[in-house]
């Protein structure tokens, strides 16, 4: 294995300083104030329809104060702001915290002492761009899945992770479910026996673009919106709804802003498959095309297949061994033989790292300097399976991967497909 690539323990090593955080006893606040040492500040970049429920999930654990929010949207922004100091007045009392304020550029935010983390919610193509300045500046990450773009850009934010010492959580938040741990458990005890296939139904690769231009909407930068795209495309209400909006944006459906279905559900789908398979840390070997819509076979070195299906019914991630079977979607867990979903297991049991709370996993690895569940590497390979599979996709036509190197085996064409030309303002 390459020795520049840190595993868990050289981690640990790696980010032994912890961060310092300003000091003030609790007697001097008085009785039922939280003292701001105990809390971790942060700053929100995108503040668009996800980054509602982040906040919500961040501010409901008790550990944190959201300072600031950045978003190239001005009303979307100011709408965050909003919230959140209506949060602490009517959960806190007015005057408890400082108010939140807004940041229309990111740097902004970026150069900000009082911040310990930030949370980027932005669009795919802006990830590691934000992630890797965000190391850069000091600031621990808490990255919304998909990782990356690309598996270039990916790698890009793993090593910024690394050469800057900074806990990073990928916002796979599936690692914290209760049904999804379970079945991790169940596959690595060796309840099923040995593991064969693992099906992965989720939807297909993104579409070219087909949309119209529109009139943008007051209050929007789109050029920041577009940030490190060279190909520029026009506004369409689409891909930056106004706020009005009730449904997903749908960027993430073409290729320059997302991956479709492989990366949106795939992200989680596949990400459960890759830790079921005690595979975090590599990949598959080989990826066998067969006809559009029939989906793609990945084989892995072992010899278990991986199938992705593209979304038949609700998604999921079907493990299939000798001795059984164990069936896992939001909310469900089946297994064959059925009794297996009722085996009891203890943290640390196969290997399997237990978080009950995605956030608090975050905040607790910021204090500790430990990595949290979905660690920047993990995201990382996780994204990468499915930026392969959107290759193969395009290209129509099998291939071999070599997970260590994180190149195609003799393939020039598939090989220029792993990154993407970048505005030199923003490349990583």
């Amino acid at each position: 294995m390459n020795t520049d690539r840190l595993n868990r323990r050289d981690f640990l090593k790696a980010g032994a300083v912890i961060s310092s955080f300003m000091i003030v006893p609790r007697h001097v606040l008085g009785r039922g104030y939280q003292a701001p040492s105990d809390m971790i500040a942060l700053g929100f970049i995108g503040c668009g329809r996800q980054s509602g429920g982040l906040r919500n999930r961040f501010l409901d654990t008790q550990e944190t104060r959201i300072v600031a929010a950045s978003d190239v949207y001005s009303i979307k922004q100011d709408t965050f702001v909003n919230a959140t100091n209506k949060w602490y007045t009517e959960k806190l009392g007015q005057g408890t915290y400082k108010a939140a304020t807004g940041i229309k550029d990111f740097r902004g935010l970026l150069d900000r002492k009082d911040i310990d983390a930030v949370v980027i919610a932005a669009p795919d193509h802006w990830h590691a761009a934000m992630a890797v300045r965000s190391a850069e500046a000091g600031k621990d990450i808490y990255c919304e899945k998909p990782l990356a773009l690309t598996v270039k850009e990916g790698r890009a934010m793993v090593d910024a992770t690394r050469k800057h010492s900074r806990v990073f959580q990928t916002g796979s938040m599936q690692r914290s479910a209760p049904e999804f741990t379970k079945a991790v458990q169940l596959v690595r005890s060796g309840a099923i026996g040995t593991v064969k296939k693992v099906y992965v139904n989720v939807g297909g690769p993104p579409k070219v673009w087909d949309l119209k231009s529109e009139t943008k909407p007051d209050g929007l930068d789109w050029a920041l919106w577009m940030g490190p795209n060279k190909t520029k495309r026009p506004y369409n209400n689409e891909l930056a709804p106004a706020m009005e909006a009730t449904f997903w944006p749908k960027w993430r459906d073409y290729t320059e802003f997302g991956g479709g279905g492989m990366t949106d559900w795939g992200a989680h789908m596949f990400d459960i498959a890759q830790w079921g398979l005690n595979m975090d840390g590599s990949g598959p070997v080989e990826l066998i095309y067969s006809e559009p819509g029939k989906g793609l076979v990945y084989k892995y070195a072992n010899g278990v297949e991986m199938i992705h299906r593209p979304m038949e019914g609700k998604p999921h991630c079907h493990f299939v061994g000798t001795d059984g079977e164990v069936f896992v979607a939001r909310g469900e867990l089946k297994t064959t033989p059925e009794p297996l979903k009722d085996k009891a297991f203890i943290a640390g049991d196969a290997g399997v790292y237990v978080s009950t709370n995605h956030y608090k996993d975050f905040l607790n690895a910021i204090r500790t300097r430990k990595p949290p569940i979905c660690d920047v590497e993990t995201g990382h390979r996780t994204a990468s399976v499915c930026n392969v599979g959107n290759i193969a996709y395009g290209l129509g036509r099998s291939l071999k991967w070599d997970p260590e190197k994180e190149q195609f085996d003799g393939d020039k064409k598939a090989n220029k497909l792993l990154g993407r030309a970048m505005r030199k303002e923003w490349k990583v």
